[in-house]
């Protein structure tokens, strides 16, 4: 393939780029020209792709090589032997044919993260669930990291979630008709730079500072001042972390005490307020749930609750919600608990007023419709019935065949052999990394596809390259977004490396697969035939779309998608018997009796405050004083490109930051820059030191996305030189009921680290040995 100088566009999940590149190497970003707020996440592109961290050949771990498949302690710390294209198919398939064999489907688990590549048909998660859907199934994963306990918890409360995301108060609506926005969380204006599928212009800064400009006030309930953007002039309340649940069920106190709140909405329109109301009370434990009581937990005035409270029923409210507040221990209350607040403010169902989730956590919540024409690669049926709550991977491998819970069920965990991710790095995104590393040393054999030697290419058994979504032709359109884009391969993968579905499409033939898996089409085929499926969906909607060709040569097309309909409950607030809602009662269901009935200790069937395992009201605080909380990082997307340009230049000595207060800094003797030791009885990692005035004291921030980096490779507990905050998370379910994550329940110490500092090796190879290359029979 040429190496000659191009040019071309891509699609990513922070936006359109102009990429230039040298042939081989990009050279230089440039933004969209539609785009007036391109992301600066687009710079980690400059440099990647022949940085000393690809992977450019496939690759066995030694011991692996050596002894062949089992459960082994030397993940992590052994030597990789490449060997040709050839080889590992062959040692890939044979072992998948052994589990199978010996174990059966179910033996295999399918992992993968849906935030890989933008693109519809070179999409990681499609492509690795096909392939082994295809070969006869695998164990599954539910929900997401992102938002698993809202994704349980919010069907039982509106029914229908796709219809309440897609119903919810728009930034237009806001911009019109909100007088005050309670954003508990926060409006985190980092992570409006991304969009799941792509992301065609960057608009949602420009509304929400249009909405301040338009006269609509702006109040922040969370630990960090810095979760909303400046301009935004908002009023900051810092609460102690993992108690907004109780400064919630506090205002709703004082709206019910003073005879504030809206009767119709609540009789008429939910199902068990007088439950609700009863517990408000104090009725059902003897504990009335009063600002005064509130103020102890949150360590927030209890007049500033009783004022925000009044505030929020006497003008057209909106409570919005993060997805970082159901990251927590007990994540589903804090998302109930503002439902029940903002049913009782009397802004329900009227438009830019109610309740909302996720405002500020990607940038097209609400402000395109969530829909996207595009079609996707077509999964085929799993013929494998079980599965396990997405975060509940490390609980598998270490207990197989132990029961769980979920949602009302009890499963078994499955005997995991084998383990096939492409797309995803769970030592990014899985808490308790330590605990995880044991868990890693389970399975008998572990496959990746990875562009990049990271912790998860460094923790397995068999390595295929892959391209990258510079290196490959695709089409792209992000969830919400209006924008169809043609995604051109602007640079030459390096000799040898193939896409994906290079790489599964040869498995599947090996395995008698093929035509199921590929349909016979090649991958531009592919591309082409999502594309017709598309303009046939958009026809539907009355919307023509150009020839294919014509397509590629314009590069992009701005669809225009209405957005019409009601608000969330304007219909119900407006006739409850006409327009019920897909719950057991048809209504908003403040009490659910199924999710009592379920019995959980640690999930009721109504919003209540229980306390947390970690926090800075416990007895844990006083070995670990500091509430860690781990945000998403502003200069790149998860840990994707972590050795680019701009995510190095965020860095200092190399490493990630962690933000303090300056009273915990000054307290600690702690100089602006300096590396220290962040710790907890799970583990430690380096960070540098940032200090802010935009922290509460006692909190701590840090980022995700430093690919982990153990001082010794493969030692569990080993110093993490990087700054990974997962080696400090806990590693416990939200409840019985979601089975989430819930990293933002953490408690920590900092202290100085003294010595030399070890030099950060994250983004460096492991040692590698090569195999003499054997006779060829690539195609």
């Amino acid at each position: 393939m040429s190496t000659a100088p191009r040019s071309g566009q891509t699609a990513s999940h922070w936006g359109r780029y102009e990429i230039v590149t040298d042939g081989a190497e990009v050279v230089q970003v440039h933004g969209a020209h539609e785009d007036p707020d391109p992301s600066p996440i687009g710079d980690n592109y400059v440099g990647s792709l022949r940085h000393r961290a690809r992977v450019l050949r496939p690759a066995v771990r030694r011991g692996w090589l050596d002894g062949g498949p089992g459960s082994t302690r030397r993940r992590g710390g052994d030597e990789y032997v490449e060997v040709s294209l050839d080889e590992a198919v062959e040692l890939c398939a044979t072992e998948l044919e052994r589990v199978r064999r010996e174990h059966g489907n179910e033996a295999i688990f399918g992992g993968s993260y849906g935030w890989g590549s933008a693109g519809r048909f070179h999409h990681a998660q499609s492509q690795v669930h096909r392939f082994l859907s295809a070969i006869g199934g695998y164990t599954r994963s539910l929900n997401t990291y992102s938002h698993a306990a809202e994704e349980v918890v919010l069907p039982h409360i509106v029914g229908n979630r796709e219809w309440f995301l897609r119903s919810l108060p728009r930034w237009s609506q806001i911009a019109e008709h909100t007088d005050l926005v309670v954003a508990f969380g926060g409006l985190p204006r980092g992570n409006v730079q991304v969009n799941p599928g792509g992301l065609g212009s960057h608009q949602n800064a420009a509304w929400q500072t249009g909405s301040m400009r338009a006269g609509v006030r702006f109040v922040v309930v969370s630990p960090s001042r810095d979760d909303t953007a400046s301009e935004l002039g908002a009023q900051w309340m810092p609460l102690r972390p993992n108690t907004d649940t109780a400064m919630m069920l506090a205002m709703a106190h004082t709206l019910l005490v003073e005879g504030r709140y809206d009767r119709h909405f609540v009789h008429a329109c939910c199902a068990g307020f007088d439950r609700v109301a009863a517990h408000l009370r104090g009725e059902d434990d003897g504990v009335e749930k009063s600002a005064a009581w509130a103020a102890e937990i949150c360590d927030v005035a209890a007049e500033t609750i009783v004022d925000l409270a009044r505030q929020l029923a006497s003008c057209r409210s909106l409570v919005t919600l993060s997805w970082s507040l159901q990251r927590q221990h007990h994540g589903e209350m804090p998302y109930w608990a503002g439902f029940a607040l903002a049913a009782m403010a009397g802004s329900m169902g009227k438009p830019g007023g109610g309740v909302g989730t996720g405002y500020s956590s990607i940038h097209n919540a609400y402000v395109h419709d969530r829909v996207s024409v595009a079609a996707a690669l077509p999964s085929l049926p799993n013929s494998v019935p079980d599965f396990i709550p997405v975060a509940r991977i490390s609980d598998m491998l270490l207990d197989p065949g132990g029961a769980f819970d979920y949602d009302g069920s009890r499963s078994s965990y499955p005997d995991i052999r084998l383990v096939y991710w492409a797309g995803g790095n769970p030592f990014h995104h899985h808490q308790d990394l330590n605990r995880m590393l044991r868990a890693w040393q389970h399975p008998e054999t572990i496959v990746v596809h990875e562009p990049y030697w990271n912790a998860m290419a460094k923790h397995a058994d068999i390595v295929f390259p892959v391209a990258t979504s510079l290196e490959r032709d695709d089409l792209a359109m992000g969830l919400g977004d209006p924008w169809l884009v043609a995604m051109q391969q602007v640079a030459a993968p390096p000799e040898g490396v193939r896409t994906d579905y290079d790489v599964f499409a040869r498995l599947a033939r090996r395995l008698g697969a093929g035509q199921r898996f590929t349909e016979g089409r090649t991958a531009d085929e592919w591309v082409r035939e999502l594309y017709e499926r598309s303009v046939r969906t958009c026809a539907e909607m009355g919307i023509e779309l150009p020839s294919y060709a014509e397509f590629r040569r314009r590069g992009q097309i701005e669809l225009p998608l209405s957005w019409d309909g009601p608000v969330a409950f304007e219909e119900l607030r407006a006739d409850p018997a006409r327009h019920p809602l897909e719950t057991p009662s048809g209504k908003l269901e403040l009490y659910s009796e199924t999710v009592a009935g379920f019995g959980y200790d640690d999930c009721p069937g109504f919003p209540t405050w229980l306390e947390p395992a970690e926090w800075l009201g416990g007895s844990l605080a006083r070995a670990y004083p500091l509430h860690m909380v781990s945000a998403q990082p502003e200069h790149k997307l998860h840990g994707q490109l972590d050795h680019g340009a701009a995510s190095m230049a965020a860095k200092v000595q190399s490493r990630e930051v962690v933000w303090m207060a300056r009273a915990d800094a000054v307290a600690r003797g702690f100089d602006d820059g300096e590396v220290v030791r962040v710790f907890n009885e799970r583990g430690a990692c380096l960070a540098a030191v940032r200090v802010t005035e935009g922290l509460r004291p006692g909190v701590v921030r840090l980022a995700t996305g430093a690919w982990y980096d153990p001082l010794t490779p493969g030692e569990i507990g080993a110093l993490d030189k990087h700054g990974n905050p997962n080696v400090l998370t806990p590693d416990i379910p939200a409840s019985k009921l979601s089975q989430a994550p819930s990293a933002h329940t953490c408690l920590v110490e900092v202290e100085r680290f003294d010595g030399p500092l070890p030099p950060v090796t994250a983004h460096d190879p492991p040692r590698l040995a090569r195999q003499p290359p054997a006779a060829s029979t690539s195609e």
